[in-house]
């Protein structure tokens, strides 16, 4: 089992909105990042845990937990003109871009990304590191453990 910190922007979708969706379930979709899109790809299996972060907002943060509810597929997206996440090379017969489905576990009252600096148990959190900007990004073990036992439920 691997552990995952998925950033979205709540003004497109938020924890909330996830909360509302049919099965609590969204298609993680739109990612344009090689790096980000070969996490879901090649390392991704159901079952697999999320940390749902608020980014690009006034707070960001942890809002929530949750999980990896299907294997990588195509994103539709991509095929479509007119959205925003079009890619004119990609084809349905060699897509370039995938996505994952992510399934709510539970909502929880926001860890900020200020909270998140200030344990070192969290100092390798690439989250925490200068320049990342990675809409997907892998968790030790250790730091899923210590945010989810330490911060969720202290």
């Amino acid at each position: 089992m691997r552990y995952w910190l998925m950033k979205s922007e709540p003004s497109d979708v938020s924890i909330d909105d996830l909360a509302g969706f049919p099965e609590q379930t969204v298609d993680w979709y739109g990612v344009r990042n090689y790096q980000a899109r070969n996490f879901m790809r090649d390392q991704m299996e159901i079952g697999d845990g999320v940390l749902f972060y608020h980014s690009n907002c006034k707070v960001p943060g942890v809002a929530g937990i949750a999980r990896v509810a299907s294997l990588a597929y195509p994103d539709v997206k991509q095929f479509d003109p007119v959205s925003k996440y079009f890619d004119a090379k990609a084809t349905r017969e060699q897509p370039r871009w995938f996505n994952v489905d992510v399934q709510l576990v539970r909502k929880i009252p926001l860890i900020s990304l200020d909270e998140l600096r200030r344990h070192p148990e969290l100092a390798g959190m690439r989250i925490l590191q200068r320049g990342n900007r990675l809409s997907i990004t892998p968790l030790d073990p250790d730091e899923w453990r210590f945010i989810t036992t330490s911060l969720v439920n202290g």
